[in-house]
């Protein structure tokens, strides 16, 4: 589990603080997503992130938890650990400070399970970019920049283009791609198409899939993977 996660082309992401219809957790185990990513920036607690990875628990998928804050993170039934740091931020804290404050809480922390990511959040408007107060108004090359900045000089393994609900642009994913050598490059964002699922994974490894589970039919979902894999 602890290097296959660098293989996984599709990903689908689960939100806490929404709800899914009976029956569909069984249909996206069905539908050759390779993993289930529980993440959420806005009402994500302990409790209900519980609830939906007991709900998920059966679909016998690789169960990856993305924490949004220190006061939130799943230590136990889950296979990893993907703990992002916004690059793009203007505030620090989202660099490394919340970090610190997780450690400094918590020195139980099963290291082997942790993935740390460079995220690189590019919708302003998204609940995430709010949050984390980013710079979004980036070219491809100042992207670029900053991949390049995660990749070889801090070494995170996993380098996330984040669009938040929107679709994004494929230059600028592309330019990300041009400029990493070893980390996997991560795209997410508004991806409710083959076409588009298609098209992202032209440069991305991996494309997480997230809105459109809820928004959209599950067949949405499983034309995403048809097309990446």
């Amino acid at each position: 589990m602890h290097t296959k996660w660098k293989n996984w082309v599709h990903v689908t992401k689960l939100d806490p603080d929404k709800a899914l219809p009976p029956g569909v957790i069984s249909e996206i185990a069905a539908s050759g997503t390779d993993a289930l990513m529980l993440s959420g920036t806005l009402n994500v607690t302990l409790e209900n992130l519980e609830m939906l990875r007991k709900e998920v628990a059966a679909s016998g998928l690789p169960l990856v938890m993305e924490p949004a804050s220190p006061e939130a993170v799943l230590a136990n039934g889950v296979d990893l650990l993907f703990i992002p740091s916004v690059l793009n931020s203007s505030e620090v804290q989202w660099i490394v400070g919340k970090h610190r404050d997780w450690i400094l809480h918590n020195s139980q922390v099963n290291w082997e399970k942790v993935i740390p990511e460079a995220y690189i959040v590019l919708n302003p408007d998204s609940a995430v970019g709010e949050v984390t107060r980013s710079i979004c108004n980036l070219s491809p090359a100042e992207v670029a920049s900053y991949a390049t900045v995660a990749d070889r000089y801090f070494r995170f393994p996993i380098v996330y283009i984040e669009y938040s609900g929107m679709y994004g642009n494929p230059e600028v994913v592309k330019a990300a791609c041009e400029a990493i050598e070893s980390a996997v490059l991560y795209y997410g964002g508004g991806i409710n198409s083959a076409d588009q699922a298609a098209e992202m994974a032209k440069y991305a490894d991996t494309i997480v899939v997230g809105n459109a589970v809820y928004d959209r039919c599950i067949d949405v979902l499983k034309e995403t993977v048809k097309a990446v894999q």
